[in-house]
């Protein structure tokens, strides 16, 4: 049971946000706000989410991406994070898990995922 006050605050910090709904396989693109001395610039980080967990404003997703020579990179973000611009579905994925942990042990077409084609 959460405290009335608390679930208020997480309304009102969550009201503002255009957050689209996505699940873990997703491949996703998010535009993450950079501030680098007084310039401040969008990097987009592009990759297949493979984790969801917790609930309310403190929800976070994990996404990762094969960066170079093929070194794996994850970023754990949170959703409703001011510094998270914008969050754009690329992919739609058809895994049969909540958490795709099981991808960080496979590279090339091993780690592949299927895609769930619009009609």
């Amino acid at each position: 049971m959460r405290n009335k006050f608390i679930e208020d605050f997480e309304q009102i910090q969550m009201r503002d946000r255009n957050v689209p709904a996505f699940k873990a396989g997703d491949t996703l693109k998010v535009g993450i706000h950079i501030k680098e001395g007084d310039k401040s610039r969008v990097q987009y980080f592009e990759g297949v989410c493979i984790a969801i967990r917790g609930q309310g404003s403190g929800r976070t997703f994990v996404i990762r991406k094969i960066g170079a020579n093929g070194v794996g990179v994850e970023r754990i973000l949170p959703i409703y994070s001011e510094s998270i611009e914008s969050i754009k579905i690329l992919r739609l994925g058809r895994v049969h898990r909540a958490k795709l942990y099981y991808l960080r042990n496979r590279s090339g077409k091993a780690a592949r995922i299927k895609e769930i084609r619009k009609k």
